[in-house]
C-alpha cells in the first residue's frame, strides 16, 4: 500500500466544551469546525477530530469508551480502491466503507488487536468543505 503518511485522529470525549479548553486554549489548536458533538483542529500539518459522547451507566471501554477512536493515514486518491481491494482479499475486518466523506473517501478497519485504523484520501481543508 503506498500509505503518503498520518492524516488525522480522532479521539472521543465525554466533554466537547471543556477537551476545546484543553485541545484549542492550552495546547493551541486552531478550531476549524465546530458542530453540536464534534470539532475539527488542525496543529502543524495534522488535524484532530473530537467526538463527543455521553458515558452510559455500566460503560466500561469498548465503543462507548473514551480516548483514541482511530487513527487515520493519507493515500492518494489513485491507490484508494487497490488498498481497500487487498484490506478485503486479507480478510482484514472493515467497519466501515469504502466510503466517500467530503471530497475525499475513507475506509475503516481493525488491526489485529482490535486497533481501527483508516485510510483517506483528503486533507482537512478538503474535508471541510461538506460544512461550509
Amino acid at each position: 500500500m503506498k500509505v503518503k503518511g498520518f492524516n488525522h485522529v480522532t479521539i472521543r470525549v465525554s466533554d466537547l466544551e471543556k477537551s476545546l479548553g484543553f485541545y484549542r486554549d492550552l495546547l493551541g489548536m486552531k478550531l476549524v469546525h465546530r458542530g453540536k458533538t464534534d470539532a475539527y483542529l488542525e496543529w502543524g500539518t495534522a488535524w484532530v477530530a473530537l467526538v463527543e459522547k455521553k458515558a452510559k451507566a455500566g460503560d466500561q471501554g469498548g465503543d462507548s469508551g473514551f480516548g483514541v477512536d482511530h487513527v487515520a493515514f493519507s493515500i492518494d486518491e489513485e491507490d484508494f480502491d487497490e488498498a481497500a481491494r487487498r484490506l478485503e482479499e486479507s480478510g482484514v475486518p472493515i467497519v466501515r466503507g469504502p466510503v466517500r466523506r467530503g471530497v475525499g473517501r475513507s475506509i475503516n478497519f481493525l488491526d489485529p488487536d482490535g486497533t481501527q485504523l483508516e485510510l483517506h484520501t483528503s486533507n482537512l481543508q478538503e474535508r471541510m468543505t461538506v460544512w461550509s
